[in-house]
């Protein structure tokens, strides 16, 4: 067998491999799906497709373009909200593999990469949520990766490709700004700064600009929600970030491939070529250092260090068993901690889980949520039970209301995650959509009814004294009793006979509503 042939072997069993990877990162997503329920912003977020619009309250238009298609396609299954992201996941083994091979990483290096990815907790968890934070990974592993096909090859097209990938990804989150904000700095500070001499390079930027356009124009004509979400943002949850729990948090959603993070910093920092790269990470993880961002906003650029950490150990590492070796040991310290990242076990499982680690090692890893409170789960955990139960409530609550009035019947809900149940796990139950004025069911509720309202059933955590004072009589029909649910308690009733106008009530809540959030 000749030398060509011997590597095209290789190169055909490497691509098994890695394919193989990659059906098995989205396997286990989808196989898990079961073990809890729906997300609270998966909720929301598949909300969104049934308004598919230009722009939304809190998010940029293309989450609600993708779960438009994914309801086409597959309806409002827990299967269809979750094949998405596991679909996603799957794509990042065979990108960041492809990267490896950009890098001059061979057959074990890339292998090695696909392994680092499928293991690495920050992925398992971002695949497991129909959330536009597994678009913004592989949209900003993406973007790196076609800045490395241009840096190898000075073609000028990859540039344009980068233009539009950033507008894809800037209709997913704005905060792709920062990376090429943070790429064009480590550019400027590198040999690369000749870019800035190459027209393509705007030409790229005006392609971004026009395939973010259609959003810019939505914001503007919507006065802007951008800003008040950032700001509540930083009122409610940023105000709570750590420095010093945000940098841990960097090495903690990798853990078991950590060392590949760091190893593949020194790499690109040692490289000539590739050292903008090292530079682009450090400008964004010290931005969001500064503006004490949330720990995963920096996760868009761990898929290339561990790239550039895999090629590294392939040249470092001749022993053919300490190869093998190193895939074994990041799987088996993975394994322990895997229901950390993903729910491998039912609800009861979890919270035995998480109780065995504080009580024998004293870590209450992730049951911290945003508030600074402990929980029994963690909070995506938390926020994943009581909406199948929230909703049958509800059903129950409709059932009483006679047919022949269903007309001047409504559904409130005082938050996203309960609208997003009753719009989405209604749909079996063949329930209207509710109206609310929280993230973007603000912008679609009536201004008034016709004919008038004599039924509504409220979803709250306790009753409006508005709505106690409005309705003769009121009901409460049930609650969420699962106290491991973040909306333990929350409750549903049915009021009816109003001793005035709906209409003229709604129309004064409607004048003390300022916005969604």
């Amino acid at each position: 067998m000749s030398n060509k042939e011997i590597l095209n072997l290789m190169r055909d069993r490497k691509n098994w491999v890695v394919y193989g990877l990659a059906f098995f990162n989205i396997a286990i997503h989808l196989y898990v799906i079961n073990n809890l329920e729906y997300h609270r912003d998966e909720l929301l977020y598949f909300s969104l497709g049934t308004h598919p619009d230009l722009g939304y309250a809190t998010v940029p238009p293309l989450i609600g373009w993708i779960a438009a298609i994914m309801q086409k396609l597959f309806g409002f299954s827990l299967f269809a909200v979750k094949l998405f992201p596991a679909l996603l996941g799957g794509a990042l083994v065979v990108l960041t593999a492809r990267i490896t091979q950009e890098l001059k990483g061979g057959a074990y290096a890339q292998i090695l990469t696909a392994v680092a990815i499928v293991c690495m907790p920050v992925g398992l968890r971002a695949f497991h949520l129909f959330q536009p934070v597994p678009m913004e990974l592989f949209l900003w592993t993406l973007i790196l990766f076609y800045t490395l096909r241009y840096v190898n090859t000075d073609k000028p097209k990859f540039l344009l490709i980068v233009g539009f990938v950033t507008g894809i990804a800037l209709l997913n989150k704005y905060l792709v700004a920062l990376l090429i904000l943070a790429l064009l700095v480590a550019l400027a500070l590198t040999a690369h700064r000749r870019v800035f001499k190459v027209k393509t390079l705007y030409y790229a930027m005006l392609i971004a600009f026009l395939v973010f356009l259609p959003n810019l124009v939505w914001q503007y004509s919507h006065d802007f929600p951008v800003i008040g979400h950032m700001n509540a943002l930083n009122e409610n949850q940023l105000v709570y970030v750590d420095r010093f729990s945000f940098l841990a948090d960097q090495l903690l959603m990798t853990f078991s491939v950590c060392f590949l993070l760091i190893i593949g910093m020194v790499h690109f920092l040692r490289s000539t070529k590739y050292r903008y790269v090292a530079y682009t990470a450090i400008v964004v993880v010290l931005v969001l250092l500064a503006l004490k961002g949330k720990s995963y906003y920096t996760m868009g650029v761990f898929p290339v260090l561990i790239c550039g950490g895999c090629v590294a150990m392939e040249k470092w590492i001749s022993n053919r068993w300490v190869r093998y070796a190193i895939p074994v040991v990041i799987v088996m310290i993975t394994l322990p901690a895997l229901p950390i990242g993903l729910p491998i076990y039912s609800e009861e499982g979890l919270v035995r889980y998480f109780q065995d680690l504080e009580e024998e090692h004293g870590i209450d890893i992730g049951r911290r949520f945003e508030d600074g409170t402990i929980h029994s789960l963690p909070q995506d955990y938390a926020d994943q039970l009581g909406w199948e139960e929230l909703t049958k409530v509800t059903k129950k609550a409709y059932d009483q209301i006679p047919e022949k009035d269903l007309s001047k019947a409504v559904i409130y809900a005082s938050n996203y995650g309960q609208a997003g149940a009753i719009t989405v796990i209604g749909k079996k139950y063949e329930l209207p959509e509710p109206v609310c004025f929280h993230e973007s069911f603000y912008y679609w509720f009536p201004k008034q009814f016709d004919p008038d309202i004599e039924y509504l059933i409220y979803i709250n955590d306790e009753l409006g004294e508005n709505v106690a004072d409005l309705f003769q009589e009121i009901e409460l029909v049930g609650s969420i009793s699962n106290p491991n649910a973040r909306e333990f308690g929350t409750a549903v009733y049915l009021c009816k006979s109003p001793r005035a106008s709906f209409n003229d009530f709604w129309a004064e809540v409607l004048e003390s509503v300022e916005d969604p959030f």
